[in-house]
């Protein structure tokens, strides 16, 4: 099974190629993602990290609330999105 991890706090200049090399210390990173914004595709801070349910556990584990950039990483168990209407 795979795990969606949330990592907040990103700095303006983090890559997703940056996000998964972080990630690869702690095991095989299926996917990586920054959020941006849709129209100046400007990282928005925060972005996901898809893994085996093992090594997102080392990864959060190891990963939260440690400093990155300057900045206190927020590494935890991503949430369903809930239905918005527009």
């Amino acid at each position: 099974m795979t795990k969606t991890v949330y990592v907040g706090n990103l700095s303006w200049e983090m890559t997703e190629q940056d996000l998964n090399e972080i990630f690869a210390q702690y095991g095989k990173v299926e996917s990586s993602r920054i959020a941006t914004e849709r129209d100046t595709g400007r990282s928005r801070g925060f972005g996901f990290v898809e893994m085996s349910d093992d090594d997102a556990d080392k990864a959060i584990a190891a990963l939260n609330g440690s400093e990155l950039g300057g900045r206190t990483l927020t590494v935890n168990v991503a949430q369903d999105r809930p239905n918005r209407r527009r």
